[in-house]
């Protein structure tokens, strides 16, 4: 892949909500990974993140191919405008009604839909260079007229101040990172990591160049930023409860839930390849409205030798530890795992459960776990133990315990599995997949452990001490954790397709122009038939910096947990 004379310097740039380069984790390590597997490939960062007093250092040294990082902080004084007062006009009033009946009601994902999306998003981009700026939308007359009106047609919440607010908080963004790609520096290609924010630059940005614009969903946004918005604190929810259906969510959640499908809807129109870790998230992006021909799947992949070589330190019989790695937050549902080693230690007397990752992401959830703990009077069979280097930690554990509510495709599992370690998960994600298997020739290993229901301790622990307390049953899954990795879940498979995108929206963005574009999804439809060699041409796994093994990952920043919107690891798969 080499850049023609005339092209931009930056071959790839990479749009990244609440993650890399500030944010450890399984997405921010799978960033990372694909920086380091292609040198000779120019990346620019684009980092979107919420305000700069969230976040700390860099957690990551960037690679020496990393040619350029640009930050902008969504909802930053910095971003505002200094008050100026305006009176607005008609033609800009019509055009903001109609970016809002868009973002309200966006249509199907049939051509006439993404039809109409684009010409909204054409036209409000280019009345976003005049008189539909930042300062209209929040100082003018007309602009204020319109928020009462609208407030006084469709609130069904009665506190105007908290309504105020909201729409002033949700539109932001649209305008300052229309504002924000007119100055990022000019790229051959733009790869997201997710919808949302990040997706919705990824949009502005491929209509304004015609470069291509490639997505990468690691979770399903919209679904991850629904779970957080049903729990958030800083939304006000002013109907009472028993004025609603159940299950029904308040007013100004249900806003902000809207604004995130849009955004995303708007991604998928833009985004050729749309990229899923596994199937049934491929189907819910078609479900959300992406266009069937552009989407395809792609597994990750790890680093397997340094964990391989982790093996020869195993004991003979397999220690009586159950172990979850991963951050101590609501969504990996820690207080399950603990539930689940009061049962299983009653099961398996000697029988210890580790928790293995940092603590100060969520600090009041981190105090409860323990308090918890206590309160089953665990004592030394149940341990903190912080952040942990993999390498050290896996030998000594004897089944990997996953608990969580909502993952993708976690990157815990596959490096318990290189290191030789089962596991025991709940049905979430890609978790059936990677225990039992997809497809006739996968399934032919045999399970690599259980699964059972979401938040069911009971089950957990039952099936962790039926797993370590039968040898021949632990072996028979280590021995199909190891082939699964090794057969299907490396570096250089993920490598070669991932090479594959990269060739193919380099060459896209490089063809002279007036010459036909290939139709849309054509990199997709490969990848979906199995036209991607399988052997990677990058480099040797060997040859990469070692950046997939979770708990070698440093601890993590205390990423905004008060703002809205800005995705963290959360959304991704791994086990950060």
């Amino acid at each position: 892949m080499t850049k023609e004379a005339g092209q931009p310097a930056i071959d790839v740039m990479l749009l990244l909500e609440g993650t890399y380069p500030y944010v450890s984790g399984g997405v921010s390590s799978w960033v990372h990974q694909i920086i380091n597997g292609f040198p000779e490939l120019r990346f620019h960062l684009c980092f979107l993140g919420s305000r700069r007093e969230d976040y700390g250092e860099a957690r990551y040294k960037l690679p020496s191919n990393v040619v350029g990082l640009t930050e902008h902080y969504l909802f930053s004084e910095e971003v505002l405008p200094k008050p100026r007062g305006s009176q607005g006009d008609r033609a800009t009033a019509e055009l903001v009604r109609k970016l809002h009946a868009q973002l309200r009601e966006p249509g199907d994902g049939a051509d006439a839909g993404r039809d109409a999306r684009a010409q909204v998003l054409e036209q409000s981009l280019l009345a976003m260079e005049g008189r539909l700026d930042l300062q209209y939308f929040l100082h003018s007359k007309q602009s204020w007229s319109y928020l009462t009106e609208q407030y006084l047609e469709r609130c069904t919440d009665p506190s105007f101040v908290d309504y105020f607010w909201t729409v002033r908080t949700m539109h932001t963004p649209i305008w300052t990172l229309a504002a924000l790609a007119r100055t990022l520096p000019a790229a051959r290609s733009y790869h997201t990591i997710s919808t949302g924010y990040a997706g919705y630059l990824g949009a502005v940005l491929a209509r304004i160049t015609g470069r291509p614009l490639i997505l990468s969903e690691h979770g399903i946004y919209t679904k991850e930023r629904r779970i957080d918005l049903f729990s958030a604190q800083w939304i006000s929810d002013n109907m009472p409860v028993l004025e609603r259906n159940a299950g029904e969510a308040g007013y100004f959640r249900a806003l902000w839930i809207r604004l995130f499908e849009s955004l995303g809807r708007m991604c998928y129109d833009a985004a050729d390849p749309v990229i899923a870790l596994y199937e049934a998230n491929r189907l819910r992006q078609l479900a959300d409205g992406a266009e069937p021909a552009t989407t395809c799947l792609v597994a990750n992949g790890i680093n397997v030798p340094p964990l391989a070589a982790s093996r020869s330190q195993r004991a003979a019989q397999p220690p009586a530890v159950m172990c979850l790695i991963g951050r101590v937050v609501p969504i990996k549902d820690v207080k399950t795992f603990i539930r689940a080693v009061r049962v299983a230690s009653g099961r398996m007397p000697g029988l210890e459960g580790w928790i293995a990752g940092p603590e100060d992401e969520h600090p009041d959830y981190a105090r409860e776990c323990r308090e918890l703990a206590d309160s089953l009077e665990l004592g030394d069979r149940l341990r903190f133990l912080g952040f942990q280097k993999l390498v050290e930690l896996l030998p000594k554990v004897g089944v990997v315990v996953l608990s969580s509510i909502s993952e993708a495709l976690p990157l815990v599992l596959l490096e318990g599995y290189a290191a030789g370690v089962p596991a025991v998960t709940t049905d979430v994600g890609s978790c059936r997949q990677l225990i039992d298997g997809l497809g006739p020739e996968d399934e032919a290993l045999g399970s690599a452990g259980a699964v059972v229901g979401i938040a069911d301790a009971q089950a957990l622990g039952e099936a962790c001490t039926a797993l370590l307390s039968d040898p021949a049953a632990y072996a028979r899954a280590q021995a199909a954790a190891i082939a699964r990795v090794e057969r299907y879940y490396t570096q250089p498979i993920m490598f070669a397709k991932y090479r594959a995108v990269y060739e193919d929206a380099l060459a896209r963005s490089d063809r002279a122009a007036g010459t036909a574009p290939p139709a849309r999804g054509t990199v997709a439809t490969a990848l979906r038939e199995g036209r991607i060699p399988q052997a990677a041409k990058a480099a040797k796994a060997d040859d990469i910096p070692h950046a997939g093994i979770a708990a070698d990952r440093p601890p993590l920043a205390n990423p905004d947990t008060t703002s809205p919107g800005i995705g963290s690891n959360a959304q991704g798969a791994g086990s950060g």
